[in-house]
């Protein structure tokens, strides 16, 4: 305990770092604040009801920072933004300029980040619109003349790129990734509410299955943490050189192949289409055509999320999309020929490429190993309301993720600042 505190004093002193932390502070603050501010018109006990029983309205409130099961003024929160990241990200993958543009350096980097951010307006007027209808449809808000309609996607596209603009500021003034750190103040944030309508369900059941639920969650947590920093480390050598007559000693480095190389991307691409055919069947059951209506009710009996079919396609499309990323963000042949040229090679391997084998052989094993927790993870509220016999669980396994992702990542980056500082003193 006096080591934490000595921590906790060695954070303080460093002035950097405190205003930096209270800057953060600050900055998450005015974030909560704004999402607390209500949109008018909107029928507050339909739109409850709407989201207790929508998993993509309540994942989409999970990565808006808690704002849309309010519907504040940034009740879009930070989707339009991730969605034009991921597809930004793809599009790296496929066009040859973006590549090179994303490998020059911090104006490569800045000049994407603006892309993206261009890319975020019309992905939120998209989105702002499709969010009207299904609320119209829902009897959460009324009918809305052009005027009044182009004011509400105006506000909804805005409070989108204002979350955005407080994220970057905590990137480049506060500690850690702001995007992130927004996302995780969202969930922490409705988190006593989340647990409260999980632990009311409690009152029926009995005290041992009480125990091995919180037993349970202990476990997960762990179970997240180990996977988030597992990693397979490649040994790579890289020849000796000759320069002068002189002989100049090997180098041995390695390749970290992450366990989890996707994160929690596989369970957003899964989540948005599997929960498509019930969105679809939703609307297609008020249709005219009762022949459509029959076959709209039929999908959505047979996509309930509280039934077999529905999570083992959900496992197999996040176990899909998980394959997928990773061979979007990591290329064995990319990675085998940059070793060939600086005279690197894998003990026991020729370079080339058998190396290139080799690295997708070695990655597609651990990516497995990924992929599966993944979709295990995905599945877990239906799962846990299965085997507990709880009526519904508030709190899911992607919430978890996200929370021992975020607090990882910003532990590290507090622990490259304070590494820093001690340098300093050296100078």
């Amino acid at each position: 305990m006096q080591k934490v505190w000595d921590v906790i004093s060695q954070i303080w002193t460093a002035r950097d770092i405190r205003n930096k932390l209270l800057m953060t502070a600050a900055l998450l603050f005015v974030y909560r604040l704004l999402a607390h501010v209500p949109v008018a018109g909107i029928d507050r006990v339909a739109l409850a009801n709407l989201f207790s029983g929508s998993q993509l309205l309540g994942l989409l409130d999970i990565f808006s920072g808690g704002t849309l099961a309010n519907f504040s003024l940034i009740a879009l929160g930070l989707g339009p933004y991730i969605n034009a990241s991921i597809i930004i990200q793809l599009l790296t993958v496929i066009f040859p300029k973006l590549e090179e543009l994303s490998k020059e350096g911090e104006y490569g980097r800045e000049l994407i980040n603006q892309y993206t951010r261009l890319l975020t307006i019309p992905i939120a007027i998209l989105q702002g619109f499709g969010m009207y209808l299904l609320l119209k449809g829902q009897a959460v808000i009324g009918n809305l003349n052009p005027l009044l309609l182009l004011a509400f996607i105006v506000t909804m596209t805005a409070g989108t790129m204002l979350a955005v603009w407080i994220g970057e500021l905590i990137t480049e003034y506060g500690i850690g990734n702001g995007i992130s750190l927004l996302i995780f103040a969202g969930i922490v944030g409705r988190l006593p509410v989340t647990l409260g309508q999980t632990f009311v369900t409690f009152e029926t059941l009995n005290p041992l299955n009480i125990l091995v639920f919180v037993v349970a969650a202990f476990v997960l947590i762990a179970a997240v943490v180990f996977m988030n920093e597992a990693s397979r480390n490649i040994t790579v050598h890289y020849a000796r050189r000759v320069k002068a007559g002189q002989s100049g000693g090997s180098q041995v480095t390695h390749i970290p192949l992450r366990l989890n190389q996707a994160g929690v991307i596989p369970i957003i691409f899964a989540i948005s289409l599997v929960l498509l055919p019930s969105l679809a069947a939703q609307f297609l059951e008020k249709a005219g055509n009762a022949q459509i209506s029959l076959i709209a009710r039929n999908v959505a009996s047979f996509m309930d999320p509280n039934k077999i079919p529905y999570n083992l396609i959900y496992f197999l499309l996040v176990v899909a999309f998980a394959f997928f990323y990773t061979t979007v963000v990591f290329n064995p042949e990319k990675i085998s020929e940059d070793m060939k040229k600086y005279g690197g090679f894998i003990p026991g391997i020729r370079p080339g490429p058998t190396t290139a084998q080799y690295l997708a052989a070695v990655l597609n094993r651990i990516t497995l190993v990924g992929a599966i927790f993944l979709g295990l993870l995905a599945v877990l509220p239906a799962v846990a309301q299965a085997v507990f016999a709880i009526p519904s669980l508030s709190l899911g396994g992607t919430g978890i993720l996200i929370v021992v992702s975020v607090v990882l990542e910003t532990t590290k980056s507090l622990q490259s600042q304070m590494l820093l500082k001690s340098y300093d003193r050296f100078i």
